[in-house]
């Protein structure tokens, strides 16, 4: 158990995971690569691991909203493509998770990371439209996206490299990526629940008082959203999956 009551979370905490359930209705409406910034809040609010379980189910109700707006934009046959190895992903880091020393894991996802946004940012440089058409391209992305979204749920660094790689236009990018994390964290749950045991009846409760930042977030995210220009959209993606990198590697 996390916690034995919400009376014993501090004034600064509950500011904490305001700020992060805001920033996951931000990410969820569009505004990706913002991820590790809502993970590291949590993280200083209630502790790196017991937070994880605390996110989880605010990822699935900020992608509920997502699917709901962007639905008609789905592309599902990127979703079909990636979701097994990140399934695959999922399982090997439930296996993992409780014993990797976090400095291994931070050092080697942050240097995986920055290493395929200088690529993409190389394939954009030399106006290259072609896109990766070899299974291994989107298994690797995948089930690294998997491993990182059970160990510290941060996989959108690597579903963002995937889907930039596809080149998909703005909204079908959000689209398609809300679908695949509406998949990925309602079946990350049970693991939380029974294996780590980190969702319990406590830490829902401060769920349902958390909501209320996501649906401003959601509110706020999709009017940016819709005020970015499509390439502008992209490079901003790329960059601020470059940023969580190194957020990732010295929080």
């Amino acid at each position: 158990m996390i916690l034995s009551t919400t009376l014993d979370i501090t004034t600064t905490a509950w500011a904490l995971a305001l700020t992060a359930a805001f920033v996951i209705g931000i990410s969820k409406a569009g505004i990706k690569g913002i991820a590790i910034i809502n993970v590291t809040l949590m993280a200083l609010a209630f502790g790196a691991k017991e937070s994880t379980g605390l996110i989880v189910p605010l990822l699935v109700v900020g992608d509920a909203f997502a699917v709901i707006y962007y639905n008609r934009h789905a592309q599902w046959k990127y979703i079909v493509a990636f979701l097994p190895w990140m399934i695959l992903g999922i399982f090997i880091g439930t296996a993992i998770g409780k014993d990797l020393p976090e400095t291994t894991f931070k050092i080697s996802m942050s240097v995986i990371i920055l290493g395929t946004v200088i690529m993409m940012y190389w394939w954009d440089r030399k106006k290259s439209k072609n896109v990766p058409t070899h299974w291994a391209f989107a298994g690797f992305i995948g089930t690294m996206a998997g491993i990182t979204t059970m160990i510290g749920n941060l996989a959108g660094a690597f579903s963002n490299i995937y889907f930039l790689a596809m080149r998909l236009p703005k909204n079908e990018f959000i689209g398609t990526a809300a679908w695949l994390f509406f998949i990925v964290n309602i079946f990350k749950l049970p693991f939380h629940i029974f294996i780590w045991k980190t969702i319990t009846p406590e830490t829902l409760m401060i769920n349902l008082k958390l909501v209320p930042g996501i649906v401003l977030g959601i509110i706020v995210g999709v009017r940016l959203v819709k005020i970015i220009k499509e390439q502008f959209y992209r490079k901003m993606i790329l960059i601020l999956t470059a940023i969580g990198a190194f957020l990732i590697l010295f929080r």
